[in-house]
């Protein structure tokens, strides 16, 4: 009786401790219980902040927030909500710059007429309370966002844009997304045909890139040779892709956040951020698992700090370029000043052989 009582209570607590772990779904993704769910939604910062706020024009105080944030019906509304809330937060530790990820307000799972329906003009409700804001905690926003814009011919164009809004209030700009991922961006948006501008928060100078656009190298080349000193590029990277025959890819993206992003960051002696979403988002059948791979690198190519993959995450980020020492030996000389332009018209050529039969590129259209 005794050996019935003992292996029936090792029985049921082997059970109960089972339960407590993630278990395993049909195609590898975790499935983890309240407990566990409920301590991701924890917000958790992680910091690498100096004393003192860096000085104007010396360095900036980044902060970037990642989240499961809202999607489907109301989800602007209640993204608005947690914005105003997020910056609180970082308001306490004296952020300056505050990033969200790549279509924070409406969610990154759109279908053609929801993407529609969700836009908003830049003078919309939802940009003009960031930028309310923004002046209130006197904060440098990138307030990512579904926009729509009135053409020339009168016909409404959409985008994948991010609102760059100065600690003043002021909106910068509204940058629209120029190199698009896959089809199903390309279903939703219209290509942006914006300059690649760096902007002054605090007197320090930044770039913006969205996403995809992170992974090319040309695009954090320009913003370097432009003076900045900080590239931060909202995100919406997830683990794997739904392909267009509606079957999900069979291996998971590779991590670009260590792989370019230390590397950009090296090559072009700056900081760069990586600004993503964690978490789950739905739309119909489909389910999008985000990787959750929020970074800062530095000039260095150094991981000063990185969100865990499934956690609601604010790092901190005193982004301070005096702080690191040269990254060639001799003064004179660094990857800026040596490059050679007028050996690069290949880089620029329309027409190109990397595949065979050569490959064109579409032209761009001005608005």
């Amino acid at each position: 009786m005794r050996r019935f009582i003992l292996s029936l209570f090792l029985f049921f607590s082997i059970s109960i401790f089972a339960s407590d772990l993630a278990q395993e779904a049909d195609d590898g993704t975790p499935i983890y219980n309240k407990t566990v769910r409920d301590g991701y939604h924890k917000l958790q910062f992680k910091m690498s902040i100096y004393e003192a706020v860096p000085q104007k024009g010396e360095g900036i105080r980044l902060g970037i927030y990642q989240a499961e944030a809202a999607y489907g019906k109301g989800a602007t509304e209640k993204n608005m909500l947690r914005l105003e809330k997020a910056v609180k937060r970082a308001k306490k530790y004296d952020v300056q710059l505050l990033s969200f990820p790549e279509l924070y307000l409406p969610g990154y799972t759109l279908s053609p007429q929801e993407a529609k329906t969700v836009a908003e003009f830049k003078d919309g409700p939802s940009i003009s309370k960031g930028k309310k804001i923004a002046k209130k905690y006197n904060m440098g926003l990138l307030l990512p966002y579904a926009e729509k814009v009135k053409a020339k011919d009168g016909t409404l164009k959409y985008y994948d844009s991010v609102a760059v809004i100065s600690e003043k209030g002021e909106l910068l700009e509204s940058y629209r997304k120029t190199h698009l991922y896959g089809q199903q961006e390309r279903d939703n948006w219209s290509f942006g045909d914006n300059d690649y501008r760096v902007h002054k928060f605090f007197g320090f100078p930044v770039g913006v890139l969205n996403c995809y656009e992170c992974e090319f190298p040309e695009l954090s080349r320009i913003l370097a040779l432009k003076g900045a000193k900080l590239i931060v590029g909202p995100t919406a990277a997830d683990n794997y892709y739904t392909l267009p025959n509606g079957k999900r890819s069979d291996v998971p993206y590779p991590d670009i956040s260590k792989l370019l992003i230390p590397a950009y960051a090296y090559a072009n002696n700056l900081f760069f951020a990586y600004s993503n979403r964690s978490g789950y988002e739905k739309r119909g059948k489909d389910e999008w698992h985000y990787r959750g791979n929020s970074i800062v690198s530095g000039p260095h190519g150094d991981i000063i700090t990185a969100a865990n993959h499934e956690q609601d995450t604010m790092l901190i980020v005193d982004c301070i370029p005096d702080y690191y020492g040269m990254t060639h030996p001799a003064p004179k000389y660094n990857y800026l000043k040596d490059r050679r332009p007028d050996m690069y018209k290949e880089l620029v050529a329309p027409e190109v052989n990397f595949i065979k039969g050569g490959y064109t590129y579409p032209k761009t259209i001005k608005e």
